[in-house]
């Protein structure tokens, strides 16, 4: 029995051993390599479909620059996706609830947005720390707040994802602790928490997916600032 609400992301071990490497290489056991055949499976044709739906609706909106980032955003959501749903099955730990590792993603991705951004043209890439018309005397100010806001991206990436899972973690754990309560006690109270339950697993998988999508649409308007 959990002694704590938050023992849920703990990192599972096994006779001491931690199984966060294998959870977080689990996603890419799901890729199957292609074979030389005339028809593919089931799972490359479903993976091929995702991946042009996904290119479809990501990048129409961006500027060319930024198709060159296609196969990494590609493979950021697809890879965010399946970790996300992957931990709404039973028995399961969720690596993005833990901020080691969506800091990790979104560190990197976003300086080198601002890599890409002063490498091409660094005057626009500058001038968003001054906006236009800016008063003399405000100059100073402006320039540390919007240097400040800049910095601050990652982090807020990184919180975003984490906070959301976390949060829709913890009410997913309640409910069901409560489900199984009044089905021990009032077993005549057992349909409404049941139908709670289920709605709100719907909900939490929809959440996963939309978190997903949010983290990689902010990538590309990082991208689009600075390119």
């Amino acid at each position: 029995m959990m002694t704590n609400l938050f023992t849920q992301f703990s990192i599972p071990t096994i006779m001491g051993l931690s199984l966060l490497p294998i959870t977080l290489f689990y996603p890419l056991m799901l890729i199957n390599l292609s074979q030389k055949r005339l028809k593919s499976s089931r799972l490359i044709t479903l993976t091929s479909w995702l991946t042009k739906n996904i290119i479809k609706y990501l990048m129409p909106t961006s500027t060319s620059p930024t198709h060159k980032w296609t196969p990494i955003l590609t493979s950021l959501i697809l890879l965010i996706l399946t970790i996300n749903i992957l931990g709404m099955l039973p028995y399961t730990f969720t690596p993005t609830t833990q901020l080691s590792l969506t800091l990790s993603l979104a560190l990197p991705l976003w300086l080198g947005t601002v890599l890409t951004g002063l490498r091409t043209q660094p005057t626009k890439t500058m001038a968003h720390l001054l906006p236009l018309g800016t008063p003399i005397p405000l100059i100073p100010i402006l320039i540390v707040v919007e240097t400040i806001s800049l910095i601050i991206r990652p982090l807020a990436l990184g919180v975003r994802l984490t906070a959301n899972l976390t949060a829709g973690h913890l009410l997913l754990q309640l409910i069901s602790t409560t489900s199984l309560t009044t089905t021990m006690i009032f077993p005549s109270l057992t349909l409404m928490p049941t139908i709670t339950l289920m709605l709100f697993t719907i909900l939490e998988i929809a959440v996963a997916m939309i978190q997903a999508y949010v983290f990689t649409l902010l990538l590309i308007l990082y991208l689009q600032e600075n390119s």
